[in-house]
């Protein structure tokens, strides 16, 4: 075991009890706190996050200090944020952000400041099989966070350590309260980090001008509307979109079905079934553990709260192809395709688009 483990401290109650657990197993802690984000609006600061950290770390008694991976963050994860909006993808942030900067520039820092390994408050387990060390569920399926780790490698889950992984939320709740932990009842962060509580609309028309075009029907190409930017929408969305009222064949719901890029078009439809596809392709598929087969059975999710869905993975000329077994909703080009054999996470990659 580590003789130094450098905990992540985020100013959540997650962390602050990995902190505590570690701690009471003898294990010498020392507590960081990353500020990836220069933010001065209140909805998304990190002044008050830290100011949670200092409280936490004078109740357990453990040094603390503050790590700026600004310019990391920047280069690493919002530039890929910003060029995958730009292309018409919905991307997920928080999942370079972990294996990007939680578990590469955190690590490597922890590592030179002389600790083995670095702990975080994620609801997920690891396991060694031999030589190989497994990435699995946290024990909290309403909670798992593994969907968000899926592009770690072995090297990075060796010197990582999961205090929640075997524990429930509730649980981790009832150890805060005990310790009367000042988080104790803070409430979750959601969403993307950088983000916060603010409108993403707004946010994203801070850094791309609005380019309006044309809203069509799917299947009459019948313009119904106009949008205000393509990267502003998303597949399955059915509000904001200003076209109630226009008749169709449905019940008056219409749904963002597709973008066409190259004519700035924005479809929808009234039919949720043109929302569904039976497989979809991967750019970029990461397996944390071996070399996989060519073709084989595992589940998989394509957003993080789905329950797992049967599939097959298969190599293609065309790359990798995921074939599920029933057909998914709104498979979104950016988003992240995780696969699973049981409760280990058998890596993912992002989805180029439906198939």
């Amino acid at each position: 075991m580590s003789s130094q483990i450098t905990v992540g401290l985020s100013g959540g109650v997650d962390s602050a009890v990995a902190a505590y657990l570690l701690k009471a197993r003898g294990l010498p802690v020392t507590g960081v706190f990353m500020k990836n984000w220069d933010d001065a609006d209140p909805l998304c600061s990190a002044e008050s996050d830290y100011a949670d950290v200092a409280a936490v770390s004078a109740l357990l008694g453990i040094p603390y200090y503050s790590v700026n991976f600004e310019r990391e963050y920047q280069e690493r994860v919002f530039a890929s944020f910003l060029r995958d909006y730009r292309a018409g993808r919905t991307p997920n942030p928080d999942v370079l952000c972990n294996s990007e900067i939680k578990f590469a520039a955190f690590l490597d820092f922890a590592l030179d400041s002389g600790s083995d390994q670095i702990a975080t408050g994620h609801y997920a387990r690891t396991a060694s099989d031999g030589s190989t060390t497994l990435l699995l569920k946290g024990k909290d399926q309403s909670k798992d966070q593994s969907y968000f780790l899926c592009l770690l490698n072995q090297q990075q889950l060796s010197r990582a350590l999961f205090p929640l992984g075997g524990l429930l939320k509730s649980e981790v709740r009832a150890i805060a309260r005990e310790l009367a932990l000042p988080v104790a009842a803070k409430k979750d962060s959601t969403g993307i980090c950088f983000i916060g509580e603010r409108n993403f609309k707004a946010f994203l028309m801070q850094y791309f001008p609005q380019r309006p075009g044309p809203i069509r029907t799917l299947e009459e190409g019948t313009q119904i509307g106009q949008h205000d930017g393509l990267l502003y929408y998303t597949l399955g969305q059915r509000r904001g979109l200003g076209i109630g009222g226009q008749t169709g064949a449905g019940d008056g719901r219409w749904f963002v079905v597709g973008k066409e890029t190259d004519t700035n078009t924005l479809l929808v439809s009234q039919s949720e079934e043109a929302l569904y596809a039976p497989a979809l392709y991967l750019d970029g598929l990461h397996f944390i553990a071996g070399d996989p087969q060519e073709s084989f059975d595992c589940h998989a999710k394509i957003r993080y709260r789905q329950p797992d869905q049967r599939a097959q993975v298969t190599k293609e000329t065309a790359g990798w192809r995921v074939s599920f077994a029933e057909p998914q909703r709104a498979v979104c080009p950016g988003q992240y395709c995780v696969l699973y054999d049981g409760e280990v996470c058998l890596g993912g990659g992002t989805i180029r688009e439906a198939a």
